[in-house]
């Protein structure tokens, strides 16, 4: 692997860190006790660096999403981690009925209500519900919605890197939450085939998790899916025109769940 790509990173790092220094300072300063609550401090400064990173991603991705998404999702729609509910956008009203956004960083809700209501999906309509949840805790998803198998469509872009043991939350999330017939769709960045590719980001991922709030760049999230047997039919495709050497190596799907 180019070793000037291999360390591309140093870049975001460098930016991420300088956005997100000074009002995570402030933070620790006005509450000390987070200097014993690491993940607090995490969460502090992923909701700085989302503010940098979130329209920059989402223009990025804007291709893939839209032939992902609006074609696909329908009824409840369930986004893990949804950030600050980009995902909204580019859904179509006249099919889904709620958008459900699951964000366990409470800091990141307020824009999630923005971002939602510019396509018209706003809690005062019911069309809009926040949860403050990780995608683990199935059993607290499932309650929310009154019950187990309530959900349309299962969204995750840029998500399952962070989430842990994402290979037993996906089980449970597809078994439990998600529908008969219904559909996970998913754009992840996932861990590369290249052998070089996949050291570097193995490499870097200790330095990731912290800055971006447990993301982790060495999973092969898009194998994990595609092994589950809850399918009754599924495709994985690529970004157009990525390069190999990327750390960032990405993979979209779409699965259909077994109609029981």
């Amino acid at each position: 692997m180019n070793f000037t790509v291999s360390f591309d990173i140093v870049g975001q790092v460098k930016a991420a860190i300088q956005a997100a220094f000074l009002p995570t300072l402030i933070a620790l300063l006005r509450n000390p006790i987070l200097l014993i609550r690491p993940h607090e401090v995490s969460r502090i400064i992923m909701a700085h660096v989302w503010r940098l990173y979130a329209n920059g991603i989402d223009d990025n991705a804007r291709p893939t999403k839209e032939k992902l998404l609006p074609a696909n999702c329908y009824g409840v729609v369930l986004d893990i981690g949804a950030g600050h509910g980009q995902t909204a956008l580019y859904l179509d009203p006249t099919k889904v009925t709620k958008y459900v956004a699951l964000e366990p960083n409470t800091l990141m809700h307020p824009k999630i209500r923005i971002t939602a209501a510019k396509n018209g999906f706003t809690e005062e309509t019911g069309t809009l519900l926040i949860l403050p949840y990780g995608a683990e805790k199935i059993s607290l998803i499932t309650s929310a919605f009154g019950g187990a198998h309530a959900v349309d469509t299962l969204v995750s872009i840029f998500s399952l890197c962070s989430i842990p043991d994402p290979e037993q939350t996906l089980t449970a999330l597809v078994n439990d939450v998600l529908k008969p017939g219904g559909t996970l769709l998913f754009y992840e960045h996932v861990l590369s085939p290249r052998e070089d590719v996949a050291r570097w980001q193995r490499f870097w991922t200790p330095v990731w998790i912290y800055i971006m709030d447990g993301c982790r760049m060495d999973r092969p999230t898009h194998l994990w899916i595609e092994n589950m047997d809850a399918w009754a039919e599924g495709s994985v495709w690529g970004k157009d025109d990525e390069p190999e050497e990327h750390l960032f190596w990405r993979r979209a799907g779409r699965s259909v769940k077994k109609d029981d």
